[in-house]
C-alpha cells in the first residue's frame, strides 16, 4: 500500500476559543498514520481517495482527485456536535495510473479501519471509489450479509474494463450475495443494456421520478425493506444524483437530478439511523466545475451529519 498511501496533514478552520462548547473539527480530528496501528475503538476514520483515474477511463470529466482536499477544507470549521474519536487516516492516491493498485490500497485501509473497530467515511475522489471500498468491506464482514445503497443518476454497472461505471459489476462478479438498491437513476444516463443487466442482477431500483413526485411512500417502503435483508449497509452518494443546481462540481451535471430536500433527507437518515451502516462515502466532487463551493458544501453537510450521528450514538 506504500506507494499508494498520502499520510494525513494537519487540519484548519476558525477558531472561537478552546473550550469545549465552540470548539470545531479541526481542533478536535486526530491525524493517524495507517502504516501504524490504529487505536482501537469505536470512532469513525476520514479516508480520502484522491483518485480519477477510473473518470478518465470512463470519458468523464477529470478533477475529482482534488475532491478529498475541498471537502476537508469545507468540513474544518464545522462546530463539534459529538463526543467521539474522530480520525484523519489521509488519503490513498493513484501516480502510476494503476487504478487497480489504488483500489485494492483502498480495500486494504478499509480493512485496516475495520480491524480496529471504526467506520470507515470516505471522501471521493471518482466513483471507483466503490469497489475498493465495498470490496475491503466484505472482506472484513465475514459471514454477513452486506447491503449495498448508492444514490446515483448510473447503475454503475458497465462490463467493461474497471472504471468509474464498473464498480457495482465487479462487486457482483466477486460476492455472493449481491444485494443492490441503486436510488435516484435516470433512463437518459443508462443504456436498455445497463437496465437487462440491472434485471439480471436482481438490482432493485428506484428512479428519479420518485424523489420529483415526492413519492414518500414508495421510498419508504423500498428502503425499509431493503434494510431488513440486510445485516451490514455500505452507503455510496454519488453527488452527480443532484440536480446541477445544487451539485453542479462534479463530473457528469444532471440538469434534471433529485433535490437534497427533506425527502431525500428522510431516506438518508433512514439508512444513517438504521444501526447497520459498515461504511459511507462521498463520490465524484470535482471542485474545478463547483460554483461557490455548492457541491463542496453539500457533500460536507452529509458528511457531518452522518459523523455527528456515528460519534454521538457510540
Amino acid at each position: 500500500m506504500k506507494a499508494y498511501y498520502q499520510q494525513p496533514v494537519a487540519w484548519t478552520g476558525r477558531i472561537d476559543g478552546t473550550d469545549e462548547e465552540v470548539s470545531r473539527w479541526h481542533q478536535q480530528v486526530k491525524c493517524v498514520d495507517l502504516s501504524e496501528p490504529l487505536p482501537p475503538g469505536n470512532g469513525v476514520v476520514l479516508l480520502g481517495f484522491a483518485v480519477d483515474e477510473g473518470v478518465r477511463r470512463n470519458k468523464g470529466r477529470v478533477g475529482a482527485a482534488a475532491g478529498p482536499a475541498t471537502l476537508r477544507q469545507a468540513m474544518g470549521s464545522f462546530p463539534v456536535h459529538f463526543d467521539g474519536l474522530l480520525m484523519d487516516g489521509g488519503n490513498i492516491i493513484c501516480p502510476d495510473e494503476d487504478l487497480e493498485a489504488a483500489q485494492q490500497a483502498l480495500s486494504g485501509a478499509v480493512q485496516l479501519i475495520k480491524r480496529a473497530g471504526h467506520t470507515p467515511v470516505l471522501l471521493g475522489g471518482g466513483h471507483e471509489i466503490t469497489y475498493g471500498h465495498a470490496h475491503g468491506l466484505y472482506q472484513s464482514l465475514p459471514g454477513e450479509q452486506l447491503g449495498l445503497i448508492n444514490f446515483d443518476a448510473h447503475f454503475d454497472l458497465r462490463t467493461e474494463g474497471v472504471s468509474s461505471g464498473t464498480g457495482f459489476w465487479q462487486l457482483s462478479q466477486q460476492h455472493s450475495p449481491f444485494q443492490y438498491l441503486a436510488l435516484g437513476i435516470q433512463q437518459l444516463s443508462n443504456t436498455q443494456q445497463l437496465f437487462r443487466i440491472a434485471g439480471e442482477l436482481d438490482v432493485q431500483y428506484i428512479e428519479a421520478d420518485a424523489f420529483h413526485f415526492q413519492d414518500r411512500t414508495l421510498l419508504k417502503v423500498v428502503v425499509e425493506e431493503f434494510i431488513k435483508k440486510a445485516d451490514k449497509l455500505y452507503l455510496t452518494i454519488d453527488l452527480d444524483v443532484f440536480a446541477a443546481a445544487y451539485a453542479p462540481g462534479v463530473s457528469a451535471t444532471a440538469f434534471n437530478g433529485i433535490r437534497p430536500d427533506g425527502l431525500f433527507l428522510e431516506c438518508f437518515r433512514t439508512i444513517l439511523h438504521s444501526g447497520q451502516l459498515a461504511g459511507m462515502d462521498i463520490a465524484e466532487l470535482n471542485p474545478s466545475f463547483d460554483v461557490d463551493q455548492r457541491t463542496a458544501k453539500l457533500g460536507a453537510a452529509l458528511i457531518f451529519e452522518a459523523v455527528t450521528y456515528l460519534l454521538s450514538n457510540k
